[in-house]
């Protein structure tokens, strides 16, 4: 594959990603969607299902990596450097364009939401904006050390289970058994170990999304959490190191 196969690939896959993902975020938190109050099985299905289209749209262009974690991942076992410059870059393009879809799908519903009163007074308050969780995550209790290691446990199961199970015959991207596979790990994560932090377990699913939040003119929107938003970088990153370690020592 070509590295304009890979950036556009990981541009159009991280952006169907972001925008059923995040839509199902939206859908659920919202003032007036359909689905609000659906609750935390139906964002961590949207998401599985999310990861599932995403994969089998994209993974003939680009394997399909869709998170910079993956990628690490896979050239850490490999020792294939060259073309993770464009898949990281497609990631993050992506990432912030399946993120301003989301917004425009949902444009009206966050007017509402962000215009009731009780949401205009907690922007107004320091921290986290009142629909920041639509774009990136973000801890239950604030433990920078427990945040760090929930997002490296959580990388560290996926990438693993991408290494062993998921990779297509040349060893680049996911094939089509894998990609469902990594859909139900990404559900599984989410049910397990996305109570804590909201399970970003890939930089550019939070990076992207948190700098559109900051940029979109949103009213009362608060804050993107900046000083948070280190975590669900490095942890993944960590854990998509300690995934390829493991893989090296016990399966290669």
């Amino acid at each position: 594959m070509s590295s304009s196969d890979i950036f556009i690939g990981e541009t159009i896959g991280t952006a169907v990603l972001i925008l059923l993902g995040g839509g199902v975020v939206a859908a659920v938190v919202l003032k007036r969607s359909k689905a609000q109050n659906a609750g935390w099985l139906a964002i961590t299905f949207g998401w599985g299902f999310a990861v599932m289209t995403a994969v089998y749209m994209t993974a003939s262009l680009s394997g399909a990596h869709l998170n910079p974690a993956v990628t690490l991942g896979i050239a850490l076992k490999d020792g294939a450097w060259g073309d993770v410059p464009f898949y990281f870059a497609g990631q993050l393009l992506g990432a912030m364009i399946g993120a301003t879809l989301v917004w425009v799908a949902y444009y009206g519903h966050f007017q509402a939401h962000l215009r009731d009163p009780e949401c205009a007074s907690r922007s107004a308050v320091e921290g986290p904006g009142p629909v920041l969780g639509v774009f990136a995550t973000g801890p239950e209790i604030r433990n920078v050390w427990q945040n760090l290691a929930t997002e490296i446990i959580g990388t560290f199961v996926l990438v693993l289970a991408v290494l062993t199970q998921g990779l297509n015959d040349g060893g680049k991207g996911l094939n089509v058994v894998g990609g469902l596979m990594v859909a139900f790990v990404v559900v599984g994560i989410g049910l397990s170990l996305g109570g804590p932090t909201g399970y970003a377990i890939n930089p550019a699913r939070d990076l992207g999304p948190r700098i559109v939040h900051a940029l979109l003119p949103l009213p009362n929107k608060g804050g993107s959490d900046w000083g948070y938003a280190w975590i669900p970088v490095a942890g993944p990153l960590i854990g998509s190191a300690a995934a390829a370690g493991i893989y090296s020592l016990a399966f290669a």
